[in-house]
């Protein structure tokens, strides 16, 4: 199924408990690309109900500037769900970009999602499928099935590694969400999780998110754990806390340096394509057309976030 959805940046996901105005506001004139208000995990049970209408109030009040505005809704499978959908659509539902949907075990959570945010589109007057949405994979059913969900709705823009509850799905004694003891396994926990979810998303147009990363006064585990996911084609990472933001900012962005790179690897490309040669030798190394792919990509992703 080929993407239709918005162009958005999305290298920081900044999330925000949905019962604290004040964080709401704070996460407003942050510097995130994506702030999601959380209805689920970040609120107690007895407190969802009340936390839905600061979310609505949040979005109609606040100058949010560029950022993408999200929210996250219960699970399918819990007695909140269908309510977080109607009361913040039908009191924000110009103002919300995105909905993210957690505990996705299969296609069948996001038709529900998709389904129901279209009856309130329909009702409400707004545009039909403006609204995107992200799915966490956060189960192991989830990951066993994460190609056919990547493909199963027009909405979906992003799939996220949730690595708390897949840690826990699969039974992993890590200890922190988004951490691993290196002595019990060496290297990245996580490497086969993301390279399945980073492959499903790339087949199907989305975006591909790191998780979070729980211990944020660790600020160079947050960047390691970064630099991975960007190394496999990640283009963005979770915050659950606003110091991360500058990192995770500057870490999914190309640096000057890499831009410049690609950029004269591209034109000597692109001359000797001109001289009908199929490759050239750029600073002693061959470039083709797989490398030039390569730095094309970087340039792309350049453009997006305003690097030059």
């Amino acid at each position: 199924m080929s993407a239709r959805h918005p162009e958005r940046l999305r290298r920081s996901e900044l999330s925000t408990p949905a019962t604290n105005p004040k964080m709401i506001a704070k996460a407003a004139a942050s510097n995130a690309d994506l702030v999601f208000l959380d209805l689920e995990d970040a609120v107690a049970p007895a407190a969802k109900a009340a936390a839905r209408p600061n979310i609505v109030e949040g979005l109609r009040t606040l100058d949010w500037g560029t950022k993408v505005k999200a929210f996250r809704i219960n699970g399918v499978h819990t007695p909140w769900c269908h309510d977080d959908l109607v009361e913040v659509i039908s009191g924000a539902g110009e103002q919300v970009d995105v909905v993210i949907v957690p505990k996705v075990k299969s296609a069948r959570e996001v038709w529900f999602v998709d389904d129901l945010l279209t009856q309130l589109e329909l009702g409400l007057g707004l545009e039909p499928g403006r609204i995107g949405l992200e799915v966490l994979i956060e189960e192991v059913d989830a990951l066993a099935r994460v190609e056919e969900i990547a493909g199963c709705s027009p909405r979906l823009e992003a799939l996220i590694l949730g690595v708390g509850d897949l840690a826990a799905s699969q039974g992993m004694p890590i200890g922190h969400i988004g951490g691993a003891d290196g002595t019990a396994y060496p290297g990245d926990i996580w490497h086969y999780a993301r390279c399945r979810l980073i492959g499903a998303a790339r087949m199907h147009g989305l975006d591909a998110i790191d998780g979070p990363f729980a211990d944020f006064a660790d600020g160079p585990g947050y960047h390691r754990e970064a630099s991975w996911a960007r190394a496999l084609g990640a283009v963005g990472k979770w915050c659950i806390h606003p110091s991360q933001i500058e990192v995770a900012n500057r870490d999914f962005s190309p640096t000057p340096d890499e831009v410049a790179d690609a950029r004269a690897v591209v034109d000597a490309f692109t001359e000797a394509e001109n001289r009908g040669l199929g490759a050239v030798t750029h600073d002693g190394v061959m470039v083709d057309v797989a490398s030039v792919r390569l730095f094309e990509t970087v340039l792309e992703r350049a453009r997006r976030c305003g690097v030059e």
